[in-house]
Parts: C-alpha cells; structure tokens; sequence
C-alpha cells in the first residue's frame, strides 16, 4: 500500500509539473515563441515529452 500511495503521490507531482510547463509556454508572447522556434499550439507536446520522455 505504502508504495502504492508513493507512485500516486508522484504522478501527482509530475501532472503538476505538466500543466506548469504547459501553462507557461501557452502564456509566452508570439515574439518569444517565434523567438524559439514554436507557438502556444506546441505547449501540450513540449510538456508532455518533457515530463514523461
């Protein structure tokens, strides 16, 4: 159970650590993006392949 609990407590973290990243490409200005090559559009996959490879 202790174990089960710590995986849960860790997914927790890490779709938290998701939607920050998510959230903070989206609010990125167009010149930053354009800046570094991506748009808002981008923010789901860049997240997503940061946290969970």
């Amino acid at each position: 159970m202790k174990k089960f609990l710590a995986r849960v407590e860790q997914e927790a973290h890490r779709r938290a650590e998701y939607r920050r990243i998510r959230d903070e490409i989206a609010g990125l200005s167009w010149r930053d993006q354009l800046d570094i090559g991506i748009n808002a559009s981008d923010a789901d996959q860049i997240a997503r392949q940061m946290i969970y490879g």
